[in-house]
């Protein structure tokens, strides 16, 4: 029964987070970003379910990282809002993690067209 609960409130924290994420202007914008490349997709594109799969898993890691860098944020901002350089240095990784996730997807998105 504990483990039930556990799993009940886990589950309950993951949806709070999504709710946070939604928020976030930048989530939003990757929400729409994937919207209209699946759309693109399933109008004109003619791939197989592998390579499907991958484009999913590697939008999907664009939302991982965004997820994370939005954590970091949210607890850099709670220390404090006076500059430090290792605020500064945290939040800027965090967003360096995004854009590599979203340069990984250009890259897999673009090579799918010639697969």
């Amino acid at each position: 029964m504990k483990s039930i609960l556990a799993i009940k409130s886990a589950l309950l924290y993951s949806i709070d987070g999504v709710g946070a994420l939604v928020k976030e202007r930048a989530f939003r914008q990757e929400l729409l970003l994937g919207g209209v490349l699946a759309g693109i997709e399933s109008s004109i594109g003619n791939k197989s379910a592998l390579i499907l799969l991958y484009l999913l898993g590697s939008y999907l890691l664009i939302l991982i990282t965004e997820c994370i860098n939005s954590a970091i944020e949210a607890v850099i901002d709670r220390i404090g809002p006076e500059r430090h350089l290792l605020s500064k240095k945290a939040k800027d990784l965090g967003s360096a993690a995004v854009f590599m996730a979203l340069i990984h997807f250009g890259i897999a998105w673009t090579a799918s067209w010639f697969i």
